[in-house]
């Protein structure tokens, strides 16, 4: 199929950008903005989404900045994933974002694709919007009212669903640094490499002081993508304590998976608790490793 008409608009700057949001939504007029395109014109093309218009930013400057510092990684609406996967720094003071970045589809959709287009498109099954939950990040939104910090938790509201406003632009992703001394995993399951996951969990392992008999405490956290209308973040320190086993049951309950044509829910339900595991135990061999070297 081809995309229903629309009018397309290419500002050169952030004010023109948020202007032109400004100007459509006060005519009552459905625009998308366009970035990498990757999630976007495929919807276009299946006209699942038919908007009049679209707003493209390629051409406005410096939206493509990765800004690194102790805090954490902000990275521009125009940062490709594939720049952000290569970006050494950024992944050493996150490193969730290139292990969930070498999951993320096809060398090819990630030359393209934008991290912070894939956050603002909001879909469960995206390995991004998942790290961004688990890191606790944020994404910063301008309008021609001024800017906002949206965090993680409020970001998601729905499948394909952000608590962006219609007249806002999503202008960077903030995803904060992983804690001293952690270790970090991301793990999926898809029928082929590049397919959208038919189930995948981000793992953060941070040691804690040893109890007074000698074990130390850990820190366990997970985040989940394609078994929940949202990202999902479960604290399964209690639940590591106590067992793998325990780890897979809380979080097969806690889970929202759906039957679809790749997949049944009782499925994805039993491999979630494995990767799961799995995940962590990559997490808390990254611990190891480090408190060796």
């Amino acid at each position: 199929m081809k995309p229903a008409p629309f009018r397309m608009y290419a500002p050169h700057t952030v004010a023109q950008a948020v202007a032109t949001l400004a100007a459509l939504e006060a005519e009552g007029q459905h625009a998308k903005v366009l970035a990498g395109g990757q999630s976007l014109v495929p919807v276009l093309a299946m006209r699942l989404a038919e908007p009049g218009h679209l707003v493209d930013i390629n051409g406005v400057a410096g939206l493509d900045a990765i800004d690194v510092s102790s805090a954490g990684v902000r990275v521009g609406a125009l940062v490709r994933h594939a720049e952000l996967l290569r970006h050494a720094e950024a992944n050493r003071v996150q490193p969730l974002l290139s292990q969930a970045l070498n999951l993320v589809a096809h060398a090819t959709i990630r030359n393209r694709g934008t991290t912070v287009g894939s956050l603002a498109h909001a879909d469960p099954s995206g390995e991004m919007t998942a790290v961004l939950v688990l890191t606790g990040g944020s994404v910063t939104a301008v309008s021609v009212r001024g800017e906002r910090e949206i965090p993680a938790a409020e970001f998601f509201v729905g499948p394909l669903e952000s608590s962006l406003a219609a007249d806002e632009l999503a202008l960077s992703a903030f995803f904060p640094a992983a804690p001293a001394g952690a270790g970090t995993a991301f793990v999926e399951m898809a029928r082929r490499h590049g397919d959208y996951a038919l189930s995948g969990v981000g793992a953060v392992v941070i040691p804690g002081p040893s109890r007074d008999e000698g074990a130390p405490t850990i820190s366990v956290s997970c985040g989940f993508l394609s078994v929940s209308e949202t990202p999902l973040v479960l604290d399964l320190s209690d639940a590591w304590a106590a067992g793998e086993d325990s780890v897979m049951a809380v979080v097969r309950a806690a889970i929202d998976p759906q039957d679809d044509i790749h997949a049944s829910a009782d499925y994805r339900r039993h491999i979630t608790g494995i990767l799961a595991v799995r995940a962590i135990r990559e997490a808390l061999a990254r611990v190891r490793e480090e408190q060796a070297a």
